[in-house]
């Protein structure tokens, strides 16, 4: 997996990329933790082919950290076999997930 940052004013985009896994989701973990004085923070797996139940975790985190910096927060140009694994757990109901 690889992790893009990318930082406009007082927004952040994480370009994810690869596998978004057991192995790879306290990397994506990391980048979330270290955010302060942001305002949204989008996270971009246009690349992502796939998610595990550690990186769906790590996506709650995030939103739950904006949520507490009253920032907002999104999911953006998600690829179909993603977008039905968050289906499947009932984020596409409760986040802002964008479908590409």
């Amino acid at each position: 997996m690889t992790i893009t940052k990318t930082v406009e004013n007082n927004t952040v985009i994480l370009s994810v990329e690869g596998w978004l896994d057991t192995k790879a989701s306290p990397e994506l973990g990391k980048e979330i933790d270290a955010l302060s004085d942001t305002k949204e923070l989008v996270l971009d797996f246009e690349k992502l082919e796939y998610i595990a139940s550690s990186g769906l975790r790590e996506v709650v985190a995030a939103h739950k950290k904006m949520q507490s910096m009253n920032g907002t927060f999104s999911v953006i140009n998600v690829g179909n076999e993603v977008m039905e694994v968050f289906k499947l757990a009932g984020f596409d109901k409760k986040l802002d997930i964008r479908a590409k």
